[in-house]
């Protein structure tokens, strides 16, 4: 009887599922162009700067002429009506955007000089300089910042441009210690006594290497500034704070939030409601730009993510 040995004959493996490529994150600034905050904060800015700067050719009236009846209702030639005056509330809106656009821009762009000139150049000189700036800014910080800047506005009378932004400049600017603390980390940096050590002075070091080194940051808070200062230019026209005979949003509701019994009447939707929107919209078209730039900026932000 001769028995048959079959040997066992192993299956055949399993191939190996093939190595997907690798995905290489997209750039820092191809995120950013295609961030949804900032495709919508860029898009609302833009509308407000070619406002701003075309208006006189997209008002319909001069917003100080009287063009109508007394609160009338929304026509083919008011589209937003008319105020108690009997002015065009569209041509009051388009011109607002002018106040809050220079607001914006000039007090940002002011508060941020300060905050170099007051934050940045005192530490980098160190000493007493540094230690009389920091005081003065944790003084600002310290006192009720709004009523301040009221009494500042109610002090100087007739409140034009000019006095406008530099009240709003006031109420900004003590937020530079941000950039302080930043001016102390950077001091001290390799690169930073390389540039000493070979005889770099302190406006070279500041203009060459520290300011290059916070330019993200400055950009950041200039963003965040803006919004800032849309919001207090709005905020002191709403109290009378400015000229009567501006075009402002925070005027508009003004004017329309002192009649007795507007919101009783169909007309107080067409004259209240479209400038707070417009100060709404302003204020997020900046703030989701300093929202879409901080993890680009950032990077303890990149790495978190």
């Amino acid at each position: 009887m001769t028995a048959t040995i079959t040997e066992a004959v192993p299956a055949p493996a399993d191939p190996a599922p093939a190595s997907e490529p690798e995905r290489t994150p997209p750039s820092p600034v191809r995120a950013l162009l295609f961030s949804p905050l900032m495709v919508i904060g860029m898009t609302l800015i833009t509308i407000l700067v070619l406002t701003a700067l075309f208006a006189p050719l997209l008002a319909p009236y001069n917003p100080r002429a009287v063009t109508g009846p007394p609160l009338q209702l929304p026509s083919a030639r008011h589209w937003l009506g008319t105020d108690i005056p009997g002015r065009d509330n569209l041509s009051q809106l388009i011109y607002g955007t002018r106040t809050s656009a220079v607001a914006a821009v000039v007090g940002s762009s002011l508060a941020l000089l300060f905050g170099i000139l007051l934050g940045v150049l005192p530490t980098l000189l160190g000493g007493f300089t540094d230690r009389a700036a920091n005081r003065v800014a944790v003084f600002m910080l310290a006192l009720p910042m709004f009523p301040l800047l009221i009494m500042i506005a109610a002090l100087a009378g007739k409140s034009d441009t000019v006095v406008l932004v530099v009240v709003i400049t006031a109420g900004i600017w003590p937020n530079a210690r941000i950039l302080r603390s930043k001016t102390l980390g950077l001091r001290d940096a390799g690169f930073i006594t390389a540039a000493r050590g070979f005889g770099g002075g302190r406006l070279y070091v500041l203009r060459r290497h520290l300011l290059p080194g916070m330019g993200p940051l400055l950009m950041v808070r200039w963003v965040e500034w803006a919004s800032t200062a849309v919001a207090l230019s709005a905020g002191l026209a709403f109290l009378g704070l400015v000229d009567p005979s501006s075009s402002s949003w925070g005027l508009m509701i003004n004017r329309a939030t002192t009649q007795q019994g507007i919101y009783f009447s169909p007309m107080w939707p067409w004259w209240a409601l479209p400038p707070g929107f417009a100060v709404l919209f302003t204020i997020l078209s900046f703030l989701f730009v300093g929202i879409a730039l901080e993890p680009v900026f950032n990077p303890r932000w990149r790495r978190s993510a």
